[in-house]
């Protein structure tokens, strides 16, 4: 897995925030972005059904949570930063979310 330089995360980072209803960014050199939900329970099960999705990939996220906050940063450790890995998972979490 290779790392992506800063033209192509740009461009990747543009492409996914498309189908975003808020955006991802680049925080601390890692794909971030928080997301918040009704409750405890609703943003529980949101990160289990995204840690299925990691743990298909083979690809696990840096994660946060207090009450209804899920706060997510990708990086590719392996890659020594940010890898197209990390636009596909976050793309597969996109498409899980649900607006509360």
């Amino acid at each position: 897995m290779n790392k992506l330089n800063d033209s192509e995360v740009k461009q990747a980072l543009l492409n996914l925030n498309q189908s975003c209803a808020q955006a991802w960014q680049m925080k601390d050199s890692k794909l971030h972005k928080s997301f918040k939900f009704s409750n405890f329970i609703a943003a529980f099960g949101f990160m289990s059904q995204v840690a299925i999705l990691a743990e298909k990939a083979g690809h696990h996220p840096e994660w946060f949570n207090v009450y209804n906050r899920v706060d997510i940063d990708l990086t590719t450790h392996e890659a020594g930063g940010i890898s197209q890995r990390d636009f596909d998972l976050a793309q597969q979490i996109e498409n899980t979310f649900i607006q509360p």
